[in-house]
């Protein structure tokens, strides 16, 4: 990556720019679902979206709760000009346990998503696919979706913010 692509990127309508429009405090609902279409829990949640490292990265850090139990999270949200790729790390205390869940996606054209995976506690890993979109300046909606090993993707958790003025 040279400093003239990155800059580039900053501008309106790059990539860096839009993670940029990201950047703010949120407040917001967010939905969690185990089994496809039966609603496990809906809490408020609160979030704020920083800068990182000069707009290369921006880091999401929220606090919410599930089931009235309070819990919290970070992800940091990238975009790798080298593969032209979007890349993610996530970790929480509630989904991820002790781990690091790193994800990655392809540029498609249509916004960030990335897929990463996690060890399940017997067989293979699942899979894990998170969406971000900024539909307006003042609503972002983060959706992630579970993959069990068979391939049938499922809603698992998605976070309707606001940004607080």
């Amino acid at each position: 990556m040279t400093r003239r692509s990155f800059e580039e990127s900053r501008q309106e309508g790059g990539i860096h720019h839009q993670l940029g429009q990201l950047v703010g405090e949120w407040e917001g609902v967010t939905k969690t679902w185990f089994e496809p279409d039966k609603l496990a829990d809906e809490s408020p949640w609160r979030g704020t979206i920083r800068p990182a490292l000069g707009g290369r990265f921006v880091v999401h850090e929220y606090e919410g709760s599930f089931q009235g139990k309070p819990l919290a999270g970070m992800a940091i949200y990238g975009y790798h000009l080298d593969p032209d790729r979007y890349e993610m790390a996530w970790i929480d205390s509630f989904h991820n346990g002790s781990a690091i869940m790193f994800s990655k996606g392809p540029n498609e054209g249509r916004g960030y998503g990335v897929r990463g995976s996690y060890e399940a506690p017997s067989g293979p890993p699942w899979g894990w696919r998170t969406e971000i979109q900024l539909p307006e300046p003042d609503r972002l909606v983060i959706t992630h979706y579970n993959i069990p090993p068979e391939g049938q993707e499922a809603k698992a958790v998605e976070t309707e913010y606001r940004r607080k003025r």
